[in-house]
């Protein structure tokens, strides 16, 4: 199989799709692997790196796309590359389909396979190729919102650990899931006084058997979260339905009752957002101000730390990609409900039904795909 890695030209994102130890191992395997020159810079990783590895460096991405068997990215193609997508290839990346009509309907007139990271499961029904990255924004969001608290970026102008005789700053995290409980640690270890809400009982539990007393947990309803926003300092929204669009916990109307100056990092925003008043930003120009409330909602948020992101990440694709280039399609898929579930778009058919549903478009059951 040949597999092609382009360079990835979302704004400033900065991570590539494979490392040079993986393609050593499809090599060895018997298959050819191109990368487009540059494509590994932003993470540290050089041209001669990928040669020394046994990939081809090539000059642009046409190449890669006009002929690779296998795409492996990590953002979602973009207009310019949807366009140079073709019937039968294979495109592996994040994806985050259920926000994004203009995308999937693009995917689905290229006729190509497009297997989304974030849906691939795994036995214990967690997303492993989620949670990579889950775990770097979760670990980054207390340091973003601390940097956004100070007074020269628009912030109530405190520490987020307080000083002698001075209060932390209230830290309130939407969502207890892998994202929530990484921003928890980090917040926590920054010496923040921290909350984290969620709808469940069960979670609740969780998260206090493991901060102990360190942390608040609470199982909060609209009323709830409303009133923990009112009094918080900072805000992250961590909320997550595996290939959904996310849900809107906090309103508009909540936002408005803020303190001035008061910090939401919206780590869902590639899925939507889970703030009313979110909309994607850039790392370039990564925040902005609703009724005196700082937003940060960078959607590649571990974009920032490309080489600890990219070489986390492709430690959890890189069986999947050795699946998937060594038995092809769609044998890989068959034998991995895994893997399969990871199946987005085929044959110009949505096969995730929280796309569809989101996006309100018909279904078509991926392993009934499969099998015609």
């Amino acid at each position: 199989m040949l597999i092609g890695v382009p360079k990835e030209i979302k704004t400033d994102e900065y991570r590539v799709g494979l490392i040079p130890s993986t393609i050593t191992e499809l090599v060895s395997s018997g298959h050819k692997v191109e990368v487009e020159t540059f494509a590994g810079e932003g993470a540290g990783i050089s041209d001669n790196e990928y040669a020394a590895a046994g990939a081809r460096v090539v000059a642009t991405s046409d190449q890669i796309f006009q002929q690779a068997d296998l795409i492996v990215k990590v953002k979602e193609p973009l207009t310019t590359e949807r366009k140079k997508l073709r019937r039968g290839q294979i495109l592996f990346t994040y994806l985050h389909l259920a926000p994004d009509l203009e995308q999937t309907t693009d995917l689905m007139a290229s006729g190509v396979t497009a297997i989304a990271y974030e849906t691939v499961t795994d036995a214990a029904g967690k997303l492993p190729l989620l949670a990579p990255m889950s775990i770097v924004a979760g670990r980054m969001a207390p340091q973003v919102a601390a940097h956004f608290l100070e007074r020269p970026h628009g912030g109530r102008g405190i520490l987020l650990g307080g000083a002698d005789d001075v209060s932390p700053a209230k830290v309130v995290i939407l969502g207890g899931g892998v994202v929530g409980t990484h921003a928890a640690r980090v917040a926590l270890g920054m010496g923040g006084d921290v909350t984290i809400a969620t709808r469940s009982v069960g979670t609740v539990r969780r998260l206090s058997q493991s901060f102990g007393g360190d942390i608040h947990a609470v199982a909060a309803g609209s009323a709830e979260v409303e009133a923990l926003c009112m009094s918080a300092d900072v805000v992250i929204g961590a909320a997550l339905v595996a290939g959904a669009t996310a849900p809107k916990i906090v309103s508009a109307r909540t936002v408005k009752t803020m303190k001035p100056g008061a910090v939401i990092v919206d780590i869902s925003i590639d899925q939507g957002g889970c703030i009313e008043t979110s909309h994607p930003t850039t790392h370039s120009q990564p925040s902005f101000l609703v009724d005196g409330v700082v937003h940060y909602c960078v959607a590649n948020m571990p974009g920032a730390v490309p080489r600890t992101s990219t070489f986390a990440l492709n430690n959890a694709t890189r069986p999947f990609i050795r699946a998937l280039a060594d038995k092809g399609f769609p044998r890989a898929l068959i034998d991995d409900i895994h893997l399969q579930n990871g199946l987005n778009i085929y044959a110009g058919k949505i096969t995730c039904r929280a796309v569809a549903d989101a996006l309100r478009l018909p279904y078509s059951p991926a392993a009934d795909m499969l099998r015609s």
